[in-house]
C-alpha cells in the first residue's frame, strides 16, 4: 500500500485497493446528522458543523461497513462543503470508488471523469481512468448481451494502457482488454453457430470470417476455422474448405478442431491444403510468412 504525505497520511486510492483486495455524481442532497459509531452524542448536529476530515472519515467508516451508497454520499458532502480542500480531492476519487462498489456505474463514471477533469496531473488520475474503464468492463456479463458496453470498455481500457503505461493499473488493463476482446469474438461465434445449425451457411461464414480476420489472437480462432470447413463443405466450396483446414493444421494442429476438420475433409477424399485465390488463401500466405498470429 502506498504511503502519502497528504492530509490523513493515507492515499485514497490505497484505501480503495486495500478494500478491493479484501473483498476479492455527488450526494449533495444528503444533510442528515452523524449517528451510531460516529457522533452518537451529537445527534441533530448539522453536517456543516463537522470538519472535512470528520465527514471524510465517516465516509471511510460507511465504506468499510459495507455501506458503499452511504459512503458515496458522505464523500460527496466533503466535495460540496469543502470544495477547495485537499480532503475534497481525496473524497472525489473515493466517491467514484464507492459508487462503483455499489454498482452504480453511471455515477461512478461521472465522479471518475470529474476527478480526471479537475486533477489531470495528479498521481491518482491513472486510478480514476482505470475506475472509469471498470465501470464499463464490470457490466460485461455474458455473450448474449448487447456489445456496446464491450466496445466502450475496450476504448477506456486502451486509454489507461496508452496514457498511463507505467502505472500499476496498466497490466490489469491489458489483461481486461484481452478478455473483453475475446468476449467480442465469442459473440461472433455464438451468432455464427446459430446460423450454421439452421443451415444459413453464407451468414455463418460471414461471422466466422470476422473472427478469423479481426479476432485471430483470441481463443476462438481454431473453432472459427473449423466451422468454416463445415460451412464451405456444406455449400460444396471445397477449395475454401481445404484452405481453412490447411490454416487450422498449420497453427492449431494439436487441437480437437483440427482433428474434426481433417476427418470431415478426408471423408470426402480431400486434404487440408491451400487452394484457389479466396480470402482464406490470402490469409494462408500470411501464415506462411509469419504475418498472421
Amino acid at each position: 500500500m502506498r504511503k502519502s504525505g497528504r492530509a490523513g497520511g493515507r492515499s485514497a486510492v490505497a484505501l480503495c485497493l486495500a478494500m478491493t483486495l479484501a473483498a476479492c455524481g455527488g450526494g449533495s442532497s444528503f444533510s442528515g446528522p452523524f449517528s451510531g459509531a460516529f457522533g452518537s452524542g451529537d445527534r441533530g448536529k448539522p453536517l456543516e458543523e463537522y470538519s472535512a476530515e470528520e465527514i471524510y472519515k465517516r465516509g471511510e467508516y460507511e465504506l468499510e461497513s459495507g455501506k458503499a451508497k452511504d459512503a458515496a454520499r458522505y464523500f460527496g458532502e466533503v466535495e460540496r462543503l469543502y470544495p477547495y480542500s485537499e480532503w475534497s480531492k481525496r473524497a472525489l476519487i473515493m466517491q467514484a470508488y464507492s459508487y462503483h462498489k455499489d454498482r452504480d456505474y453511471e455515477n461512478a463514471r461521472a465522479s471518475a471523469q470529474r476527478y480526471i477533469d479537475f486533477y489531470p496531473a495528479d498521481e491518482d488520475a491513472a486510478y480514476a481512468k482505470y475506475l472509469l474503464a471498470l465501470s464499463y468492463y464490470d457490466q460485461i456479463d455474458d455473450v448474449g448481451r448487447d456489445q456496446g458496453l464491450t466496445f466502450q470498455a475496450l476504448q477506456a481500457l486502451r486509454a489507461v494502457i496508452e496514457e498511463y503505461p507505467d502505472s500499476e493499473y496498466a497490466q490489469s488493463a491489458i489483461l481486461k482488454f484481452d478478455l473483453a476482446f475475446d468476449h467480442l469474438a465469442a459473440k461472433e461465434m455464438e451468432i455464427g453457430r446459430y446460423y450454421l445449425k439452421r443451415g444459413h451457411y453464407a451468414a455463418a461464414i460471414n461471422r466466422f470470417r470476422v473472427v478469423v480476420e479481426q479476432y485471430q489472437t483470441t481463443s476462438h480462432t481454431a473453432e472459427a476455422l473449423h466451422r468454416l470447413v463445415e460451412s464451405y463443405l456444406s455449400l460444396g466450396l471445397t477449395d475454401e474448405a481445404q484452405t481453412a483446414g490447411a490454416i487450422l493444421g498449420y497453427n492449431f494442429r494439436s487441437t480437437p478442431y483440427y482433428e474434426d476438420s481433417y476427418r470431415l475433409l478426408t471423408r470426402q477424399g480431400l486434404e487440408p491444403e491451400a487452394k484457389g485465390d479466396s480470402w482464406l488463401a490470402a490469409i494462408y500466405r500470411q501464415v506462411i510468412k509469419g504475418e498472421w498470429l
